[in-house]
């Protein structure tokens, strides 16, 4: 989208741990940071390395991927006709520079049913989502609204990237 087209996607091996007593913006950018940090030990050269992680946050505890069909059911049923919060920490390393910051956006579910909740696990979208849903996906249909970045809601927060690529001297435009 962005114009990029020579880079690598390389997967961090990092483990996504959540230390006690962090903000869930401090939260996804140790996490982001880490991954990000895990790739650079893995690379050569002055490479630019970007990294993310998102979390949704529900009456302050973290959602994460679900675990298996029964915790995507507690979790879409936690959601349902709610407000939740997702956040995605953006780590970017190049050299001996890095930087870190985090988007918050505010997403609000409509009520869904509980046969919608089983047709919508059934299709295996929310496994691999934090939050057991993907609002670029079938679960737009349970949003009803959102105040913040819609690709922050994605996990990556473009808007953001391209103001930090500024400061990295690596401009869009």
């Amino acid at each position: 989208m962005l114009g990029f087209e020579d880079f690598t996607v390389l997967p961090a091996g990092e483990i996504e741990l959540i230390r006690e007593g962090l903000s869930p913006a401090e939260t996804v950018c140790e996490i982001a940071l880490g991954k990000a940090r895990e790739v650079k030990s893995r690379t050569r050269g002055d490479n630019l390395i970007i990294a993310a992680d998102t979390l949704v946050y529900l009456d302050g505890a973290p959602l994460g991927q679900p675990e298996n069909e029964e915790s995507a059911r507690r979790m879409l049923r936690a959601l349902s006709g709610r407000k939740h919060t997702v956040y995605t920490g953006l780590a970017l390393i190049r050299a001996d520079r890095e930087a870190c910051c985090a988007e918050a956006s505010d997403v609000y579910f409509r009520e869904m049913s509980e046969s919608e909740i089983e047709a919508y696990i059934a299709t295996g979208e929310p496994m691999d989502k934090a939050g057991a849903y993907g609002a670029q996906g079938l679960g737009a249909l349970f949003v009803s609204r959102i105040d913040g970045d819609f690709f922050n809601v994605m996990g990556l927060p473009v808007c953001r990237l391209g103001l930090m690529l500024r400061e990295f001297g690596l401009g869009i435009f």
